[in-house]
């Protein structure tokens, strides 16, 4: 039979798992106690693994990627859900004068746009330091009325936004627009090239076919006063018989 002092320990040692079983749950958030849980019932009930189930979790990041708007409508705000919320929260701590430009792929035309946040205006990013975000000049800088064509929510949208840049950062901004006018001048200048080619061509045949026919008419025309001086020698022969029977 146990002694009273054994029972005692064990009792204290239940207690002791307990309370620390407890502690560590409290310090767990709603979701890492989910999977807790979870496991312990799979374990207590005797399945041969522990499965780490991974339910979807909705973070604000992912209702802000899902509800953000570039520019916010009457019937965005109609929305009275806790998700539209949130978004017109942050949208509203934007600051929507000068955008900042992300020209990562500008080569393929493509230029990302979007609002200063607080943090930005305070230091002058995007109106008195370049708005290229991965510049930070401060001089030459110029501002451009840009429009802004891009694909939200299923729509193809347009919006006419500002954006200060440096002038190599201008460059990027119109580096597809100018390489296509350089393409279309190339372009221009061969089929030129090619037409006046074919000019010269058409001349120089032209040209080769008339002296042809010029070389044939004075040949004709030799030969036609060789037929009139023999004929003239006939007749001063008939004249000379004539004066001598």
């Amino acid at each position: 039979m146990a002694s009273f002092g054994s029972l005692k320990s064990a009792i204290f040692d239940r207690e002791e798992k307990k309370r620390q079983y407890q502690a560590h749950i409290r310090g767990l958030n709603a979701y890492d106690r989910h999977k807790k849980f979870l496991n312990d019932y799979v374990c207590f009930y005797g399945k041969e693994k522990s499965t780490d189930v991974k339910l979807p979790v909705k973070t604000d990041h992912d209702t802000l990627r899902e509800g953000y708007r570039f520019i916010r409508s009457e019937e965005d705000d109609v929305n009275p859900s806790w998700e539209q919320r949130l978004v017109k929260r942050y949208y509203d701590k934007l600051f929507k004068e000068y955008c900042i430009a992300d020209m990562s792929q500008c080569k393929s035309g493509k230029i990302g746009l979007r609002w200063r946040t607080e943090k930005e205006v305070i230091s002058g990013k995007g109106q008195f330091i370049c708005g290229n975000k991965h510049c930070n000049k401060k001089d030459d800088l110029a501002s451009y009325e840009v429009n802004f064509s891009y694909f939200e929510a299923g729509e193809n949208k347009q919006a006419l936004v500002k954006l200060v840049v440096c002038e190599k950062c201008a460059e990027k901004l119109h580096y597809k627009k100018r390489k296509e006018e350089e393409l279309e001048r190339k372009q221009k200048k061969e089929y030129k090239r090619k037409r006046d080619l074919s000019k010269d061509a058409d001349d120089t045949d032209e040209g080769s076919e008339r002296s042809k026919v010029k070389r044939k008419g004075k040949w004709a025309s030799s030969s036609a006063v060789n037929h009139e001086s023999d004929d003239d020698d006939e007749d001063f022969d008939k004249y000379l018989e004539g004066m001598f029977p």
